[in-house]
């Protein structure tokens, strides 16, 4: 999610107050961090400094920030695609709000699509998504920011694109990591949590939501998720795009190129590039991975036995990988809002239409379907934004 597109939300809403429980957080003993390495205070802003840290950006935000914040880079342990113990980082976010004394809920926020390690949310970066993060904290959220693997303090590794468990288990770890923290620290918090991301982070939401309903359903408690544009049904979009006219966007290629490269080397498939591109595009590939910039529809750049065995899943192995990271046919409990443009030339919308469709088919009757009649990947940001803060008020 890109902070350029923060402005729409800005300029179209006045500014919502939220009241939250009144109640005081009950007093609990003080364990020793598990999950939680370390925590370094980066900035501590008054409302004036934060907006000034904007620079070009402040007047977007001048009438939208209601008080300062206090910026944390978080070390904590988690667990690598291998299995490998590691040291991931994110960016915790604490609001300081004049007059404002009651527990505030926590808000796990899962960043869209980055290129570039400086946009990583523990930076604080002006335009990066630690300064999104610090947005959103003045509505009246302590938010959490996962890095994920590949940027921050685990730059060296590759990033886990699109990859279902390593978007969840970095993400999770990185909530339970801000919850030890929180107690450390007696930090005033109402033990609400908020899950929200659009487009990979969308994805990464899902993934989320997913992970602590099925395997860690006492650690937190869900109020509400909020999925933006995420390609949850990956089985269906590889098949998509290995068939079908595609934008022929360099940005979008390099996207699907990297889930590729993501999944060849997670599920140990080590292959060459050419059983997966065509020449010139697999050397150009090999040589600069994600970065590479091709232009022309997506399906003109594969192979012709990856087209072929997309379509008949005669390819095992690869279609075993992909299916792993279907996250669309399942049953949430949390209350849901599945957001997506009609008009998505990026991540298509059938997405988010064949994971309503599958919910309510299991029973699932808390999923809200959110379609944006011609909005684009772009576009439909503001919707997005401006949706998912009703959402987030009305389950409280």
């Amino acid at each position: 999610m890109k902070i350029k597109f923060f402005r729409y939300f800005l300029v179209s809403i006045t500014l919502t107050v939220f009241v939250w429980s009144c109640d005081k957080a009950p007093t609990e003993p003080i364990p020793q961090p598990v999950v939680l390495v370390k925590a370094t205070l980066v900035h501590e802003y008054t409302k004036e400094q934060l907006l000034a840290s904007l620079g070009s950006q402040a007047s977007d935000f001048a009438l939208f920030i209601r008080g300062g914040v206090k910026q944390y880079k978080i070390i904590y342990k988690t667990k690598n695609t291998d299995g490998t113990e590691i040291q991931a980082s994110g960016a915790l976010v604490i609001p300081s709000i004049p007059n404002l004394t009651t527990p505030l809920p926590l808000a796990s926020y899962q960043h869209g699509t980055i290129f570039s390690d400086s946009e990583a949310p523990s930076y604080f970066n002006a335009n990066g998504e630690g300064t999104l993060a610090s947005v959103l904290a003045t509505l009246g959220y302590i938010v959490s920011a996962p890095d994920y693997i590949g940027y921050g303090n685990t730059n060296n590794l590759p990033h886990t694109y699109e990859h279902r468990e390593g978007l969840a288990t970095a993400s999770l770890d990185m909530l339970r990591a801000v919850k030890e923290f929180i107690i450390q620290e007696n930090v005033s918090w109402n033990k609400n949590v908020y899950l929200g991301g659009y487009s990979e982070g969308g994805f990464a939401t899902l993934a989320l939501q997913k992970k602590i309903e099925e395997e860690a359903p006492t650690e937190f408690t869900l109020k509400a998720s909020s999925c933006g544009a995420g390609a949850y049904n990956k089985t269906l979009s590889f098949k998509t795009i290995a068939s079908e006219g595609s934008s022929g966007d360099p940005t979008h290629n390099a996207s699907y190129i990297w889930v590729i490269l993501t999944y060849d080397r997670a599920y140990k498939l080590n292959r060459d590039m050419t059983s997966y591109f065509k020449e010139p595009y697999a050397s150009q590939i090999q040589k600069d991975k994600q970065n590479v910039r091709i232009q022309g529809s997506f399906n003109t750049l594969i192979s012709d036995a990856i087209k072929q065995s997309l379509a008949n899943d005669s390819d095992a192995a690869l279609t075993n990988a992909v299916k792993d990271n279907d996250i669309f046919d399942w049953k949430p409990k949390t209350p849901t809002m599945l957001t997506h443009g009609t008009a998505d030339t990026y991540v298509p919308s059938f997405n988010t239409q064949t994971a309503y469709d599958a919910m309510a088919k299991r029973g699932a009757t808390n999923v809200r379907l959110n379609l944006v009649t011609n909005g684009t990947h772009g576009s439909t940001i503001q919707r997005y934004l401006l949706d998912t803060i009703s959402f987030f008020a009305t389950n409280q």
